[in-house]
């Protein structure tokens, strides 16, 4: 897909990796929706809106999704859905309340944004969505449960719902990082980046090349790994 002109919805597009796929879109001339709670301060761009979007709550996104398309017209081309909450820790020491909002971020914010765009991606018959979970969705980790549950969670979904749409003329690529030096993690963003971890736009760039995969091909899944971790 040529990105130029495209429109594109980031969900959780305020820092991370979120701002890092906001920032490689515009270069590539497309036009950016931020979905996210708070505003970036790093991000001013002519063809970058920021809608303040809460994604556990599907009023909220149902409303982000019409100020969009107000804003930047009825055609929406691509869905990033990346906001994501991490809360770790063993089963039995951690409370339900954080049990749930990873949940509500991480798995029912997912199908909110998705089920928001799918009409109009199936009526011009042509768009990507592409929902970032984890290795983490591929393996359980101590401490990990329940952000482990959630992107199992993401990767089954997005496995179920390519196989819903395909005909439609949209495609979905479920995209599983490994260790990124982001805030999410507890790095601080203004020391120097851990040569051992991925990079925020190490992932934009993995999300911009399957956006452009030729028209007949879809990349299904991307996992994303350090080349040598410490």
């Amino acid at each position: 897909m040529d990105l130029t002109g495209k429109v594109a919805i980031i969900t959780g597009a305020s820092k991370g990796i979120g701002l890092a796929t906001a920032e490689a879109l515009l270069a590539k001339g497309a036009v950016v929706a931020g979905w996210s709670r708070s505003a970036s301060d790093d991000l001013t761009h002519k063809n970058f809106h920021f809608i303040e979007c809460n994604v556990q709550d599907e009023a909220s996104v149902q409303q982000a999704y019409a100020d969009t398309t107000q804003q930047v017209g009825a055609e929406v081309h691509i869905l990033v859905n990346n906001a994501g909450v991490g809360n770790m820790g063993p089963i039995d020491g951690f409370s339900s309340d954080e049990w749930h909002a990873m949940f509500d971020t991480n798995v029912h914010g997912v199908f909110y944004c998705t089920k928001a765009v799918l009409p109009q991606m199936k009526k011009q018959h042509k768009g990507h969505i592409i929902n970032v979970a984890s290795l983490a969705g591929t393996a359980g980790s101590a401490n990990m449960a329940g952000y482990c549950a959630t992107k199992f969670a993401v990767r089954g979904f997005s496995d179920a719902l390519f196989k819903e749409v395909r005909q439609d003329g949209v495609r979905v690529t479920c995209v599983m990082p490994g260790s990124v030096e982001t805030n999410f993690n507890g790095a601080d963003p203004s020391g120097e980046p851990n040569p051992h971890k991925m990079q925020p736009e190490d992932i934009a760039a993995a999300i911009v090349h399957a956006l452009e995969a030729p028209e007949a091909t879809m990349i299904s899944e991307i996992q994303m790994r350090p080349s040598q971790p410490k």
